[in-house]
Order: structure tokens, then sequence, then C-alpha cells
């Protein structure tokens, strides 16, 4: 079993083309918080998990993609902008990636979360992504992690983007709609910023679900970052 993990993990390494100079910062990346209700804290040791590189990883991921989106589509008004980056840093789009990249089979989990198939949750294989990232930028910098980024997220950034990329709203009124639901609404709660930069935040309810809320420079644009919001967490897109 350890062999089959050391190939795993030994494969992965290749498939995202970083040579660690530091391995402890890896085998953290890879190090499930299960971890630490088996055989590290019957021994007293405390096990080094990856919730703290997921945290760092995301923020990394975020800015990533938003660069990435700033240059790609020079046209696209920051709502636009917002939705993609959506799209490609949340969950789903990092365990898509975590599938291809194989890394579940190179995860060290407790035995009670191998046995309940931990290594194919969604959830679980797309922390462990973002701390996979967070760990190329520890070990060599930001450089390293965009190469990182270009290579393993090149699927993501070929796909076309959903229609409810180009209009949110109209796709939450449509999926409202089919649910037998009321059309959505949206209030503004909150504005901060000066008056000639202000942020707006907007709330979106829809009767039956829990309302979001979401922000932007503009009403219009935190109109539509609250539907894509709600979308993508109903599971929509």
């Amino acid at each position: 079993m350890a062999n089959a993990r050391a190939e795993a993990v030994a494969a992965l390494v290749d498939r995202i083309g970083h040579a660690f100079r530091d391995p402890a910062l890896l085998e953290r990346a890879l190090t499930h918080s299960s971890v630490g209700e088996g055989a590290d804290k019957a021994a007293g040791k405390p096990a080094r998990h990856n919730e703290r590189l997921e945290f760092l990883g995301d923020r990394v991921l975020g800015l990533l993609v938003a660069q990435r989106l700033h240059t790609d589509f020079p046209a696209a008004d920051e709502g636009e902008l917002s939705s993609r980056l959506h799209a490609l840093v949340d969950k789903h789009a990092c365990g898509r990636v975590g599938e291809r990249l194989g890394i579940g089979e190179a995860l060290r989990l407790s035995p009670g979360e191998t046995k309940t198939g931990g290594r194919r949750k969604e959830g679980v294989v797309a922390d462990a992504v973002e701390a996979l990232l967070a760990a190329v930028f520890l070990d060599a910098g930001l450089d390293a992690a965009r190469a990182m980024f270009d290579r393993v997220w090149a699927e993501e950034l070929a796909t076309p983007a959903p229609r409810a990329l180009n209009n949110p709203k109209s796709a939450l009124q449509e999926w409202s709609q089919g649910q037998g639901r009321p059309l959505p609404t949206y209030r503004v709660v909150g504005q901060t910023g000066s008056d000639h930069a202000p942020t707006f935040t907007v709330e979106v309810s829809i009767e039956g679900v829990e309302p979001l809320t979401a922000p932007g420079r503009s009403r219009q644009d935190a109109e539509k970052a609250a539907a894509m919001a709600m979308l993508q967490r109903e599971g929509v897109i």
C-alpha cells in the first residue's frame, strides 16, 4: 500500500511539473485533517494536515485566475469577470482538476476516511488541489505556482463558458421557474466607499431557498454576482 501511494505521489509530481525543494510541503499538502484522528494522534504527535495550506491556496488560485481573466477578456465588465472567476475556483472546478491529476490516490487519509471513499470525495480532492498549489507557491514562489496553474487548469480555461456566465440573472430566473418557485428578488443591503467609487452588497432571495449576498462596484454587478453565486451554490452550474 505504501509503495502504491509513493508511486501515486511521484506520478502527481510529474503531472504538475514541479520538483519540490522541500518535500515536507508536498507531504503536508497531501495530508487530510482526518489523519489527526489516527496513528499520529495515538502516538501523541499532532499531524500537520493541509487545512492551512488550503486556506492559502484558495487565495493564490483567486489571484492567478483573476490575473488570467483580466488579460484574456479585456472587454469584460466586472460582473462577467467575477462570474468567470467563480466558475474556475469553485470546488467543482478544483475537483475536476484533482481528478485529472489523480490526486486522490496520493492523499494521506485516516483508515476511516479511506473506508468512506475519501479519495473520491469532491470536497477532499478540491481542498487538496488548493493545498498543493499553496505548497508550490511556498516552495518556489508565485511564478512556480503560475506555471502549475497554467499547466493543470488548461482544460478548465479552454472549456467554453456556460451561458449563465453571460447572463446569470436570466439563468437564475429560468431555474427558479423550473423549480416552481417565484422569480428571484434583489435588494441592496449595504453600500460602502465614496460616491465616486462605491461598493454595493446585494441580497438575492427566492422563496424556499436560503438568501445569499454578494458585492459589486455597481448594483447591477452585485446582482449578477449574487445570481451567479446562488447558481453555483445550488449546483445549477
